[in-house]
């Protein structure tokens, strides 16, 4: 969205807070959540790839700033003699974003977190799901709420896979969470943008990030989220299980860049008759 500059801000960490609440660099329409500004409104998971080689091809070819990590499933770290998803997706380029995917209870999300941030190096950005149930993946929101206010009492920065309800959307942000992400269909379906009445309330009411997490099957469902007015995009399947993942990555990353800057530019009125492009008024013919 930006120019970029060398070192680590270079692919995707756009800026970061300094202790003193300073910011190194700031570039052109970041994607800001809690103390982090991305420089990408992409976020990519990395499961479902074929090996790790293509897991890092298809994020190069996004162009995404962040990466969510399934720490109870992936390696980073825990296991020394098996590969590391942190040798091909480097902390140092990309903001990691632990996530407590397999988690259907508050304290096994609270625990997975804590691990997270151990493996980290006290990294406090999380993303947090809950799931009540393994066939529809739908997020238990009791258990979601309570993991959600440990975790921020916790000092971890929360960003939060929810249902798309908007008023447990405003309740998560007072409880401190920076970033709510609804789903906009079930999680691997690829149905696409099912529920835009809510999540244009969801946006309407929110002052911090709305992220769209699950549903995405293809480049338009991402730019609709956008133009929509969603701040960004998750997704993992949708890259993943195409036929050419790295080919899908590269269209998802320009589709969701489309989507913000037609939402930015405003679209044309919706209207119930043809207007000419060309008008006639004030013309004179022979």
């Amino acid at each position: 969205m930006g120019d970029s500059t060398s070192g680590k801000i270079n692919k995707g960490i756009v800026s970061k807070m300094d202790t003193q609440g300073s910011k190194k660099t700031i570039l052109k329409d970041a994607l800001k959540i809690g103390e982090y500004e991305l420089s990408s409104r992409l976020l990519v998971g990395t499961g479902k790839y074929k090996d790790l080689s293509e897991s890092h091809a298809a994020i190069e070819a996004s162009g995404a700033a962040a990466v969510t990590v399934a720490i109870r499933r992936i390696n980073a770290g825990q296991t020394a003699d098996a590969p590391d998803l942190l040798d091909v997706i480097s902390p140092e380029k990309y903001v990691i974003l632990p996530n407590t995917a397999g988690c259907y209870d508050a304290a096994s999300a609270v625990r997975t977190c804590m691990l997270g941030r151990e493996l980290l190096d006290g990294h406090a950005l999380v993303k947090l799901e809950v799931m009540g149930d393994s066939r529809t993946l739908y997020p238990n929101i009791i258990e979601t709420l309570s993991a959600a206010k440990t975790l921020c009492k916790e000092g971890f920065q929360v960003m939060v896979y929810t249902s798309d309800d908007p008023i447990l959307a405003v309740e998560l942000e007072a409880i401190g969470c920076v970033a709510i992400m609804p789903l906009a269909a079930p999680i691997g379906s690829g149905l696409g943008i099912q529920n835009r009445f809510t999540l244009r309330n969801i946006i309407e009411n929110a002052s911090v990030p709305v992220i769209v997490d699950a549903g995405v099957g293809t480049a338009s469902d991402a730019s609709i989220a956008m133009e929509l007015g969603c701040d960004g995009v998750l997704m993992n399947t949708a890259i993943a299980e195409a036929q050419d993942p790295i080919l899908m990555a590269s269209a998802m990353s320009k589709a969701v860049q489309a989507g913000r800057e037609a939402f930015l530019a405003g679209r044309m009125p919706r209207r119930a008759y043809a207007t000419a492009s060309s008008p006639l008024d004030g013309r004179f013919f022979s």
